[in-house]
């Protein structure tokens, strides 16, 4: 099987291709730095397997298993994360990702997951499948885009130039997620979904 790794930290990423080169029947065809990077690659190389981070710079793990599901429908996606949150698994098994594995499992545990996921199974600890069955994520794509870049920091204006949107529009799905996630402002409100797993 092809294997991509996407993962922002250098070590991380060398060490997690690494282990997976010495297995006989994985090849580590590509290694990104994050979901931009993991796009471009994709039509470059021949992947069966990417497997990603969550939490990266540009574009997320989520964002880059959301661009998979839409436009390559035949790669898989497979998700490994420190972060067990609710949120996050929820929103990974409604955009059809096949394994979500958290980073300190063994690599033979790792390694079997792929394997599972290539005969097409879905790898998702009983655990972190209980946490996904809680609260639903209330926000849309755009307004967790909104709010994500409004939790960097970035003014309406500079949300409005990124996304090529009207103030007024990013006005409204800033207030939108502020209403829906009872907070009481924008930094709030990114501060809750964050912790929540939604952006």
């Amino acid at each position: 099987m092809k294997v991509m790794v996407v993962e922002d930290q250098a070590l991380v990423r060398g060490a997690i291709s690494a282990l997976l080169g010495l297995e006989p029947n994985i090849e580590v065809v590509a290694q990104a730095v994050d979901g931009v990077d993991a796009i471009e690659k994709l039509s470059k190389y021949q992947v069966d397997i990417v497997l990603t981070d969550i939490e990266m710079p540009n574009k997320t793990g989520l964002e880059l298993a959301q661009y998979i599901n839409e436009q390559l429908p035949t790669v898989l996606s497979v998700i490994m994360t420190t972060f067990s949150k609710a949120g996050y698994i929820q929103r990974a098994m409604d955009l059809n990702v096949k394994g979500f594995i958290l980073k300190e499992a063994p690599v033979s545990y790792l390694v079997n997951a792929l394997e599972e996921v290539m005969r097409g199974k879905k790898v998702i600890e009983p655990e972190l499948l209980a946490l996904g069955a809680g609260e639903r994520d209330p926000l849309t794509d755009k307004e967790r885009t909104a709010l994500r870049l409004a939790g960097e920091g970035m003014t309406t204006k500079e949300i409005a130039v990124r996304l090529y949107l009207s103030d007024g529009t990013v006005r409204n799905y800033l207030s939108e997620a502020i209403a829906k996630l009872y907070a009481s402002n924008r930094i709030d409100a990114a501060r809750i979904a964050k912790q929540k797993g939604w952006l």
